[in-house]
């Protein structure tokens, strides 16, 4: 489950791991329809960040990152993430697979 430190009014430090991955994953899955085009960024996308260097608000991709967290880390100046490489990688395997059936079914 993630983990979020307050280090101050600005700035928040949050820690994810495998599991975080899987309930994003699965979150999605579940709502295939409402986050398909995040889905489907997210899968194009990791790979020009080599995956671990990926922005959740680079393409605004982060609800399904803001869902599972139960927090909107824009209501603070600055946040850091810390995950592990599982996280990444996990969570990319899952939404190219959900893209894949996204372009299945508008195909």
């Amino acid at each position: 489950m993630a983990k979020i430190t307050v280090i101050n009014q600005k700035k928040i430090e949050i820690s994810v791991d495998l599991d975080d991955a899987l309930t994003m994953i699965a979150e999605a899955g579940n709502n295939v329809n409402l986050y398909a085009n995040e889905i489907v960024t997210i899968a194009e996308k990791m790979p020009e960040f080599q995956y671990t260097y990926f922005c959740f608000y680079a393409y605004d991709t982060a609800a399904l990152f803001e869902k599972m967290l139960g927090i909107d880390p824009k209501q603070y100046l600055s946040f850091s993430l810390h995950a592990p490489d599982s996280f990444f990688y996990t969570l990319y395997g899952g939404m190219k697979m959900l893209s894949g059936i996204i372009s299945q079914n508008r195909a």
